[in-house]
């Protein structure tokens, strides 16, 4: 059996290829990589239904020569220019070189189906946002009426954030906006993972911020792919400032453009809606003003008017008063002589009675004052010691002191005994209790 070479086996197989496979294919496929060097180099997977594994995967390139063509008419179709993770419509041959192996030629593409894949992943992005029922969030909250506290996410170099700052700060009224930078990437992988992270830092010092601003200024469409981020749109949807976008694109809306609280078109455009807002706020306050100056001048006229007026009366009014209080004194004058009169007639009267009731009241006294002191001497002669000593008893003195008991004399005392008929002495030669 004649064996073949490795090369002799690949040219059989690139001429089965060649003669079997000759036609182009329309073949739909996900880039998983791209890389461009004058031509353009891709690998094109498929993946199985639920999107976990791999089931397919070729290589494929798009020659310098069809990429000059290729290249502009995709991203003036859809925005956005080829990269990683778009779903593709290309039109390829099959290909086989005995070094290389197999791969595809890309030939064309067809942008529609890109765009729609596009559309419809912003469509289930925006299907999710409503499932967890934060689409309308941010939209709802309502705007402060003072806007005078602005937290801005941008990049510092950005000549949209440039332009915001120069048309707040020199508004025609003068109006004073206070605002702080948190820098965050506007274009390229690092647009969700930063502006998540300047909205972190802005939540922390939330009681310090009326609004947040996202700008970004010009740049190409295919830049804004960052901004079309399901962890990004629920982000700004549910924070709790409204947000107001302005990306710097009136014919594209991101994600984040549709759930923010107000889309403008550029930061520009962003300024003038907060000058706006703030011009309304003083419209309303500078009317109030004047509405309150006139309704003030209008009560100092009329209270000074019926000030002049009740001037003029106070004359009339005097006499008319002093008339009538003069007339009300005589009255009161006559009325107190004839009371006078009365009342002292009634007191005589009074007097006379009283009079009378003392002289009961001071005889009634007196006898009543003989009899107690008639009864007091009575119970003090009956209680006087002479009495006593007449009904048989005795006084015992010691040095002059009435003994009450046996202890307060001892043998020997000499003591001095009382009775009604006299008294004598004698000395004690013995005691018992």
């Amino acid at each position: 059996m004649e064996a073949l070479t490795l090369y002799e086996l690949n040219g059989l197989v690139r001429e089965t290829l060649e003669l079997t496979l000759s036609d182009a294919y329309w073949v739909k496929a996900e880039i998983s990589e791209l890389r461009v060097n004058r031509h353009c180099y891709m690998e094109l997977v498929q993946k199985d239904a639920r999107g976990n594994g791999i089931v397919a995967k070729a290589r494929a390139q798009v020659w310098a020569q069809v990429w000059a063509f290729i290249r502009p008419m995709f991203e003036q179709t859809t925005g956005q220019a080829l990269a990683a993770g778009m779903q593709v419509l290309v039109k390829v041959e099959v290909t086989f070189h005995e070094l290389y192996g197999y791969s595809l030629n890309v030939t064309d593409i067809d942008p529609a189906y890109t765009l729609g894949d596009i559309a419809q992943r912003l469509l289930e992005i925006l299907q999710r946002l409503k499932d967890e029922g934060i689409d309308t969030m941010n939209k709802e909250l309502p705007l402060p009426r003072l806007l005078q506290r602005i937290a801005v996410i941008s990049s510092a170099s950005a000549a949209g954030y440039g332009d915001f700052c120069n048309q707040l700060n020199n508004n025609q009224r003068g109006l004073a906006f206070k605002t702080e930078l948190f820098a965050a990437a506007m274009q390229g992988n690092e647009v969700e993972n930063s502006v998540i992270a300047a909205l972190n830092r802005i939540a922390e010092r939330v009681d310090e911020w009326d609004v947040v601003v996202i700008i970004r200024g010009g740049g190409a469409t295919s830049d804004l792919q960052g901004f079309d981020s399901l962890l990004l749109a629920e982000n700004v949807a549910q924070f709790p400032l409204p947000v107001i976008t302005g990306i710097g694109h009136e014919r594209d809306d991101t994600v984040i453009d549709m759930i923010s609280h107000t889309r403008v078109k550029t930061p520009t455009a962003a300024a003038e809606f907060l000058i706006h807002h703030q011009e309304e706020e003083l419209d309303a306050l500078e009317d109030l003003s004047a509405r309150l100056t006139g309704q003030v001048t209008w009560l100092l006229q009329n209270e000074t008017s019926r000030l002049k007026l009740l001037a003029s009366k106070i004359p009339m009014l005097f006499t008319a008063v002093r008339a009538r209080e003069e007339m009300r004194m005589h009255r009161l004058s006559a009325s107190l002589a004839n009371n006078s009169i009365q009342n002292i007639e009634q007191a005589k009267g009074k007097v006379t009675l009283l009079d009378k009731q003392m002289g009961l009241y001071a005889s009634l006294l007196l006898q009543n004052e003989r009899k107690r002191i008639e009864l007091t001497e009575s119970k003090l002669e009956s209680a006087h010691p002479n009495r006593i000593l007449r009904l048989g008893f005795s006084i015992t003195r010691v040095d002059g002191k009435a003994v009450r008991g046996v202890d307060e004399v001892k043998e020997g005392d000499e003591i001095e005994t009382t009775l009604a008929s006299g008294t004598f002495k004698s000395t004690i030669t013995w005691k018992q209790k």
